[in-house]
Order: C-alpha cells, then sequence, then structure tokens
C-alpha cells in the first residue's frame, strides 16, 4: 500500500445551514491519480476548497503525514497543497512569465532559489507557454490558460496537486493534449486529486475513484472497475458516450 498524501476522515462542510458533505472518507497514495465525479452539485469543487482550508469543516484533514486540526490555506501551500480553480484565477494584465514565477513566490519566501529550474521544467512540460511568455495571460486560449493556470501551480513544487474541472469548456482536443499532460505529471511523480466533470476522461487516467452524490459518497473503486460497473456507465458514461470517448482518446 502506497502512503497516503492527503488522508480525509468523515468530512462534513456547510453553506449556512445546508450540508455540502456528509462524512466523506478520501485518501490519495503517494503517485497516485485519484479523480472524483458526480453530478453538478454534488459536492466536489466543495470537497476540495474543504480540504484545502478555504471552507470551514467538520472531520480529520491528514496531509503528508500530519493532521491538520484546523486547516489553513497559507500553511498548507506552504507545504505543497496546491489548487488550480475552475476558473483558474490568473492575472490577465501580466505576462505568462510573470504568472509562472508568482507560482513560486511561497517557496522563494522560505528560502528556496530554485525557480529558475523549475520554470525550464514547466517549459519543458509545456512548450506553447514559452512560446506565448512575454504575452499577457489575459490574451491566451482557453487551452493555453488552463496550461497556464497548471505551469503555476508547478511552479510550487507540490506534493499534491488538486484540480477543479480542468477540461471544462476547452475543445476536445485540447481536453486530451491537458489529460496526456495529467498522466505525464504523475509519471514525473506528482500525486494528483483530480475533480472532473468527464467522467470518462477521469477513469481513463486516474488509479482510484469516487463518485460523489448529494454530498456523500456513492461508489468508490480502482478507476478500472468503476469504468466497467454497470451503474457508472448508465450514469456517467452512457449519454453522451460517443463524445466523451472521444475526449479521452
Amino acid at each position: 500500500m502506497t502512503q497516503a498524501v492527503l488522508a480525509i476522515r468523515q468530512l462534513s462542510a456547510a453553506y449556512g445551514k445546508v450540508e455540502a458533505l456528509s462524512n466523506i472518507n478520501l485518501s490519495v497514495g503517494e503517485g497516485q491519480i485519484v479523480t472524483v465525479i458526480g453530478p453538478n452539485g454534488a459536492g466536489k469543487t466543495t470537497l476540495l476548497s474543504a480540504a484545502i482550508g478555504l471552507l470551514p469543516s467538520k472531520g480529520n484533514i491528514e496531509f503528508d503525514g500530519v493532521l491538520e486540526a484546523q486547516p489553513e490555506v497559507e500553511h498548507l501551500v506552504g507545504r505543497g497543497l496546491i489548487l488550480v480553480p475552475e476558473k483558474r484565477e490568473l492575472f490577465s494584465e501580466m505576462s505568462v512569465e510573470d504568472n509562472l514565477i508568482l507560482g513560486a513566490f511561497q517557496r522563494h519566501r522560505a528560502g528556496h532559489r530554485d525557480a529558475a529550474a523549475t520554470l525550464q521544467q514547466v517549459y519543458d512540460l509545456f512548450p506553447r507557454l514559452k512560446e506565448r511568455r512575454h504575452q499577457h495571460a489575459g490574451t491566451l486560449s482557453g487551452g493555453e490558460r488552463q496550461m497556464l493556470a497548471v505551469g503555476r501551480a508547478l511552479m510550487a513544487k507540490p506534493r499534491l496537486l488538486m484540480l477543479d474541472e480542468p477540461s471544462l469548456g476547452l475543445a476536445p482536443l485540447i481536453v486530451r493534449e491537458i489529460f496526456r499532460i495529467i498522466a505525464e505529471l504523475r509519471q514525473r511523480g506528482v500525486s494528483i486529486l483530480l475533480v472532473e466533470q468527464n467522467a470518462r476522461a477521469a477513469l481513463q487516467v486516474a488509479d482510484y475513484a469516487y463518485v460523489l452524490e448529494n454530498g456523500r459518497t456513492a461508489m468508490e473503486g480502482p478507476a478500472s472497475q468503476l469504468r466497467d460497473d454497470p451503474r457508472v456507465i448508465e450514469t456517467y458514461l452512457g449519454l453522451g458516450g460517443k463524445h466523451q470517448d472521444l475526449l479521452s482518446t
């Protein structure tokens, strides 16, 4: 059994009096891709927000072997838990390269001086960002903006990278490229927690999967098993199956 980078136990979270997550148990092993799929409003983004301390929660969150009594964003980011939010949240008026360098800010502040080498690694992974490095981030296409958001996260040298809907709004060819990069990141030893509405592509790339429904875990198991599960096929892979097949090849 691989060592868990993230272990979540009995996690619950609410917006006011509305419970959004109820007793969620989830773990991400070293070098694993774990995906969370489910319908809109199932609590997928809420789960990421609670895990990184953006949303108050009850339960246990253990990151990199340390139990976080009260998860705090800055502390967790400093320790290598990095979230790429669905909205990407880039600085549009700044250049691509300046956006990337900002991703290394916490490490620089902690005394690490490896940003130049990390930047080169990001450019090796995303040649298009190197081509566009002097452009304003606001002039990039949707796919390039997603690459920049992931690249900026990698500048922080994450122990665990959390991706919220990385394929949302992107054309099929670009989605394929994004998932190719996600698989390559695992090859490079990055652990990934992937929240994704494209269930077929997510189950194609992940090692393990959780299905959330109404804030609860409806199913979990190795991604290869869930891909073949009749309930998953009917609910998540049946409709628009050909389209999702195209996205995941």
